[in-house]
């Protein structure tokens, strides 16, 4: 019986894109949490509040 075994690497070049979209991600939520103008403070408070992201 032959055992065949499969060896499984994430190369950087698949993991870079993934990182560099989380970190975009999360600065557009931080950014947009934080800007003084108020309509695009207020949707992005809406939209918080539609996806169930804790804002207060």
């Amino acid at each position: 019986m032959t055992t065949k075994t499969i060896k499984s690497t994430a190369s950087a070049g698949s993991i870079i894109p993934v990182l560099f979209a989380v970190v975009l991600g999360l600065g557009i939520i931080t950014v947009t949490g934080h800007v003084q103008a108020s309509t695009l403070h207020d949707a992005a408070h809406d939209v918080r509040h539609a996806t169930g992201f804790p804002c207060h």
